[in-house]
């Protein structure tokens, strides 16, 4: 059996009603599945908005007994998300830039061939984890030694081996952003942090709370996400040296291929929102200040919008889907997450012959009545020199 496969849990419950349930820290949760449902209900930040009073609700699980900080601007809903939009996107955008193209594939260039010295390797802590930590620094502009401090945190920044929601931990995070931001605010430079204290929302200069809203933003939302899309790419060709061999030969499909591997993988299972007013969805009523996610995972296996849903299409001609979201709040890392797959795919067609899964252990989510493979715990490859 193929150790890349990952099941769409969701079908049976997508075609029959459309939603799901799932209790969150005794905060239930009604999944919405369909394609169409996920896309309409995250377009209308009116009725499921992403703001409100209760920060940290809206994420799955629930972040409200670990944060205090608004994620900015995640947590915003419009007219004000524009504006702090506004302010972090042409930072974001940086990755379309040839020298940040260029820097960022050294990187990857590096760890592919640290994998390829070695008889084997750990994907998800010695090759994933090492990469995203890595592409990090010069996303945030600072320097590379900080990323062995962000690869000891461990592939997820709110959660331990045993613990979920490990408040602990988050705490690592938010003391040392604090402590960066301070740094900054005394000696000023061109990183990340310089930059969003030096900004200005509506005539007023950014504050400290809120530049540390867009920097926990950026370390928790890229991170298990983009190591999940890393690593699930890694087994996927070793279980298809077919498709690898595909993407020498027809290096034009590159793109399609990423965006079709995207939404195979859906890094991120599902993201949540509050209800406004009594409402339905999939004619199932929800009243005010519950929840609802739109289940990303599901909705990208639809076989109502996607044909052979469950297959990977490498060169698939149409590709909705909804792996960085949709709508207002569509994931501002996508350009930064699609060049290191971009860059991270051509380097294994120009070094890597073949790739062998000698062990693995799956990363398992219960979402109660669904239990969807995310990705691994860990996966244990031998890389192959072409």
């Amino acid at each position: 059996m193929e150790k890349s496969k990952i099941s769409d849990p969701f079908k049976e419950a997508r075609l029959d009603k459309g939603f799901g349930k799932m209790n969150d820290q005794n905060d239930p949760v009604t999944m919405v599945l369909g394609h169409k449902d996920v896309r309409k209900c995250a377009h209308n930040w009116k009725t499921f908005q992403s703001g409100g009073e209760e920060i940290g609700r809206i994420v799955v699980p629930s972040e409200v007994h670990i944060r205090d900080t608004r994620q900015i601007p995640f947590e915003v809903d419009p007219p004000e998300h524009k504006s702090y939009r506004d302010i972090v996107e042409p930072w974001f955008k940086r990755p379309l830039e040839a020298e940040y193209q260029e820097n960022l594939s050294q990187i990857i260039n590096d760890v592919v061939d640290e994998a390829l010295s070695k008889k084997t390797l750990e994907v998800v802590g010695e090759f994933s984890l090492k990469l995203q930590s890595r592409a990090l620094t010069l996303l945030l502009n600072v320097p590379a030694k900080e990323a062995d401090l962000w690869i000891s945190w461990g592939t997820h920044v709110f959660r331990s081996e045993d613990t979920a929601l490990d408040s602990d931990k988050a705490n690592l995070l938010y003391d040392y952003i604090d402590a960066q931001l301070d740094k900054a605010i005394a000696n000023p430079g061109n990183d990340l942090y310089s930059v969003l204290l030096a900004s200005e929302n509506n005539g007023k200069k950014l504050t400290k709370e809120e530049a540390k809203g867009v920097m926990i933003l950026t370390f928790a939302g890229g991170r298990d996400t983009v190591i999940n899309a890393v690593t699930n790419s890694i087994a996927y060709f070793a279980d298809h040296p077919e498709s690898l061999q595909r993407l020498r030969d027809e290096p034009e499909i590159m793109n399609t291929a990423i965006e079709e591997l995207i939404r195979y993988f859906s890094p991120l299972t599902q993201m949540g929102r509050v209800v406004t007013e009594d409402t339905q969805v999939c004619e199932h009523a929800l009243k005010a200040q519950s929840r609802i996610s739109m289940c990303w995972a599901s909705a990208n296996r639809d076989e109502r919008v996607f044909e052979k849903a469950n297959e990977v299409v490498l060169d698939r001609k149409v590709n909705p889907h909804v792996a960085f979201g949709f709508g207002t709040h569509n994931c501002l890392g996508a350009t930064h997450a699609r060049q290191i797959m971009r860059i991270l795919l051509t380097v294994l067609t120009q070094k890597v012959k073949s790739m062998d899964i000698l062990d693995c252990e799956e990363n398992i989510e219960n979402l109660d009545e669904f239990k969807r493979k995310v990705g691994f715990d860990s996966i244990q490859v031998k890389f192959n020199k072409l």
